[in-house]
């Protein structure tokens, strides 16, 4: 139960209106150090473990890029389950005013339990938390992480190593395709322990003529040198 009470305690001391108004002027956030170096040790521990994962993906055989990355199985370890499920209701309102603006006919529920329902009745039943690890050459090629037909819209990723000290290299990329027009690259350098969150597949940007929909992919840049390790929350479970 103390693990449960500091995770909600790290995620209530979140900014969430600064978290909101970047998630709207720019489809993406960063919280600073929201994560201790402890912490960050511990999780990349977790990798090292053979049991709790339902999947280890080796991406150069898929050629999503160069790296490895372990889905956990349910049950999830705690600190990631309470995660998944305190960090949700605070982007639900960021997500439900997406889908108005760009008069989506979605409308995602209060509570993460609530969305695993949805994905339960659409045979998503897998979780999707995991943890990614890139040595050097490593890459992950853009994309969007769907995994069915329930999927909701902003994820979530924790950096469990140190820039320039654990790795060079492996910055966080994401492009936005405008329609009719070139896309734009964005590039982050998150630290130790930073959260990110970002858009899974698409968001809403303000025209002339109201608002549109841009679609969104995400990615890492070629690791230099070291290990890059990184913890992805996604909120929805997946078909497969």
């Amino acid at each position: 139960m103390e693990n449960t009470r500091e995770v909600q305690l790290q995620v209530e001391s979140i900014d969430w209106t600064l978290v909101h108004d970047s998630l709207h002027q720019k489809g993406y956030a960063s919280v600073s150090g929201f994560l201790s170096t402890t912490e960050c040790e511990e999780f990349v521990q977790l990798y090292q473990e053979t049991d709790g994962y339902r999947k280890t993906v080796v991406m150069e055989r898929y050629r999503f890029g160069l790296g490895e990355y372990k889905y956990f199985d349910y049950p999830l370890p705690e600190k990631i389950q309470m995660l998944r499920a305190s960090l949700y209701p605070h982007l639900v309102p960021v997500a439900n005013l997406w889908m108005k603006t760009l008069k989506i006919d979605k409308t995602f529920p209060a509570t993460h339990q609530g969305l695993l329902e949805q994905c339960k009745e659409k045979g998503q039943m897998k979780p999707t938390p995991l943890i990614l690890k890139y040595g050097k050459g490593g890459f992950n090629t853009l994309h969007q992480d769907l995994y069915g037909d329930v999927y909701f819209p902003i994820q979530a990723l924790l950096i469990l190593s140190n820039p320039e000290v654990d790795f060079s290299g492996g910055e966080f990329v994401m492009t936005q395709q405008t329609p009719r027009a070139q896309s734009k690259a964005i590039v982050l350098k998150p630290k130790l322990g930073d959260l990110l969150f970002f858009t899974t597949n698409f968001r809403p940007i303000k025209g002339q003529k109201g608002y549109y929909r841009v679609n969104m992919r995400h990615g890492v840049s070629e690791v230099t040198h070291g290990n890059r390790y990184a913890l992805g929350i996604i909120f929805h479970d997946a078909a497969s």
